[in-house]
């Protein structure tokens, strides 16, 4: 992906998108479902996040880094 083609304000929107994917398999498993996003599960995940950290970092962006502890869900809810 040409991650430097994207304005700022995309490069946010597809971070918070992986936030708010992780967020919503992490209710779902505290639930008992099964995750819809596998986000965890699924490496590329992870390397779109690096990705968009780089861009993001790069251009002097601030942003809250996501957690990917895997207790992050637990201490959550």
């Amino acid at each position: 992906m040409d991650y430097p083609a994207f304005t700022n304000d995309s490069l946010t929107m597809m971070y918070e998108a992986i936030r708010g994917a992780l967020a919503s398999d992490d209710a779902q498993t505290v639930e008992g479902h099964q995750p819809r996003f596998r986000v965890r599960d699924t490496p590329g995940w992870r390397a779109h996040a690096a990705s968009l950290e780089s861009e993001m970092l790069r251009r002097g962006m601030f942003f809250e880094v996501i957690d990917w502890s895997e207790d992050q869900a637990r201490m959550r809810y």
